[in-house]
């Protein structure tokens, strides 16, 4: 199952199609380093002023990431949407980030 062929909100409907019954909680969690050499060169990058490409990076990979396990997830419960998504993240410590996507998982159907 891709995210492509899987419906996703962050409202708790999905616009066009009716809710036949929710599922229960599903997410998709991965804990990310930006690695050595991304993080030495986004280090001293950091010292300026402005956007750390080498951290914006490794994060949308691992939001995408965590996004794909939650659609896989959802789909384990049997759905075929997931309402509510929210993405959450915080540092563990040692240079490793967890970034958490939820939301229920939900069958819809077209009306």
């Amino acid at each position: 199952m891709t995210t492509t062929e899987f419906l996703a909100s962050t409202t708790f409907e999905v616009p066009g199609y009716r809710t036949e019954r929710t599922l229960g909680i599903a997410w998709g969690i991965i804990v990310r380093s930006v690695g050595v050499v991304r993080g030495v060169t986004g280090g001293l990058k950091a010292l300026r002023q402005g956007e750390v490409p080498e951290y914006t990076s490794v994060v949308d990979a691992a939001r995408h990431t965590a996004f794909e396990r939650l659609i896989a997830h959802a789909h384990e419960l049997g759905g075929n949407a997931v309402v509510g998504v929210r993405f959450d993240s915080s540092d563990i410590g040692n240079g490793l980030s967890e970034i958490v996507a939820y939301g229920t998982a939900a069958v819809v159907v077209a009306p």
